[in-house]
């Protein structure tokens, strides 16, 4: 059995939808279809999902939200009308949505959460008319009927554990599933939402409950590339790479997944295959719990930008117990959260995210460390960009960091941090925003070209 997840670019249209259908209609073994909620058609357009936030927003706030009902309804509908389908599943998904936005209201939190959620369940069901219209055994599965179980913590949901108990059942079901991403129910029966790009965690979760052989995750890409293409121009594309390897890319700032998305995937074993709706055929990127390392130290650079460094140095601050701990105390009373803690012998730097702190809070910071902490110097470098090499070849491979210093100092890129994770498959270098997609064509060229392998 396999679970398949489509993102909302390949539901965005009634011609994606043909080509979704082909897809499940030709393998037997894809039996559980999670699908997003409709993406955007072209650049400018607007993903349903951020409709519907905007449409819930203007009816707590008693604002007219006719027309952004019509459009939304009206996304449904031009995919039913291209498929050939009949008015009867757009009066369902018309009532359910009007239903949603004319019910209670008390619990503004909970309201948002149901209609954003709306997005997803909606297009389950019109997925579910379209493979029947077409001839498949096909029936919606709502994630309370299934028993997908969730924290209340709307936005960010973990499943609960015996949630998977419940979701084996649906082994037993005849037919195809087509089951709505994105979210779950609380044990008081009120939808929660998952992150953003929850719709990879409800396949993941399916697939650990089912126990699947094969996780496949439709997306608009050929495959996971070593690089963002939008930096260097056709990237290598990855045939195979681990799940470690996947969340550290994930973490540095990957788009293709969330970095929670795999973990009940990875936690059962299952792998993952990630492919396009637009080029089926393409073997895409097989995600396992463990590779041959054949492909050189590096199977991914990722980076990501909006970050800050505090700086504090005080002589012998190797000596003095429980400073480290004095510091991350301070970040947690201005409520921060910190990324990374490289240190040395008389000096510590704290990576964050830069726009957790205004003006007026980091002179306080600053203050409160200096005083405190009897900090010789404390400083704030802003706008600095993380770079993440990832591979588990480096745990095999000596030099790679040297490699690396050395292709950054060649481009006349300062690096301003560098840290290397204790799993070692995973090296991170900052450097200042401005000469981010510079570091990483450096990087690319020195781990991945001709020029530079060796």
């Amino acid at each position: 059995m396999k679970v398949v997840k489509f993102g909302g670019s390949s539901l965005a249209s009634g011609a994606q939808v043909e080509k979704v259908y082909h897809i499940v209609a030709s393998d037997p073994e894809r039996k559980i279809v999670v699908v997003s909620a409709p993406g955007k058609r072209y650049s400018d357009d607007i993903k349903v999902t951020d409709l519907l936030i905007s449409c819930a927003e203007k009816y707590l706030n008693g604002a007219d939200a006719g027309k952004l009902v019509e459009t939304i309804i009206g996304r449904y509908k031009s995919i039913a009308e291209e498929l050939n389908l009949s008015d009867d599943i757009i009066g369902r998904i018309s009532d359910d949505l009007l239903s949603l936005l004319h019910g209670d209201k008390s619990n503004p939190a909970s309201f948002i959460e149901a209609v954003k959620a709306s997005g997803e369940d909606n297009n389950a069901k019109l997925i579910a008319a379209a493979f029947r219209h077409k001839g498949l055994d096909a029936q919606y599965v709502s994630p309370k009927e299934a028993g997908l179980l969730v924290s209340n913590d709307p936005g960010n949901a973990q499943v609960l554990p015996e949630s998977y108990k419940r979701l084996y059942e649906l082994k037993n079901r005849p037919g195809i599933i087509v089951f709505p991403g994105f979210f779950g129910y609380n044990t008081d029966g009120d939808v929660v939402t998952f992150s953003r790009s929850g719709s990879d965690i409800t396949g993941s979760i399916l697939a650990n409950g089912v126990k699947a052989d094969l996780y496949e995750n439709f997306t608009d890409v050929d495959a996971v590339y070593a690089v963002n293409p939008n930096i260097v121009h056709h990237p290598k594309e990855i045939r195979e790479l681990t799940y470690r390897e996947m969340r550290e890319l994930s973490y540095g700032g990957f788009s293709v997944f969330h970095d929670e998305a795999l973990i009940p995937a990875f936690r059962a074993g299952i792998p993952v295959n990630v492919k396009n709706t637009n080029n089926p055929e393409a073997p895409g990127t097989k995600i396992v719990n463990a590779r041959k390392n054949i492909n050189g130290p590096v199977v991914g650079i990722a980076s990501d930008e909006d970050f800050c460094s505090i700086y504090v140095g005080k002589y012998l601050m190797n000596k003095e117990i429980g400073f480290v701990r004095k510091i991350l105390l301070t970040l947690e009373e201005f409520g921060l959260s910190f990324e990374h803690v490289p240190s040395g012998i008389d000096d510590i730097t704290i990576i964050l995210r830069q726009n957790q702190m205004d003006e007026a809070m980091e002179k306080s910071i600053v203050q409160t460390i200096l005083r405190d902490l009897d900090a010789d110097e404390v400083r704030v470098e802003h706008d600095l960009a993380l770079i993440m090499l990832v591979g588990e070849g480096m745990r095999q491979k000596v030099g790679t960091a040297a490699r690396a210093s050395k292709a950054l100092a060649e481009a006349n890129i300062n690096i301003e941090m560098i840290n290397q994770g204790s799993s070692e498959t995973s090296m991170m270098f900052g450097v200042k925003e401005a000469v981010e997609k510079k570091a990483v064509q450096a990087l690319y060229e020195e781990f991945f070209t001709e020029v530079g392998v060796h």
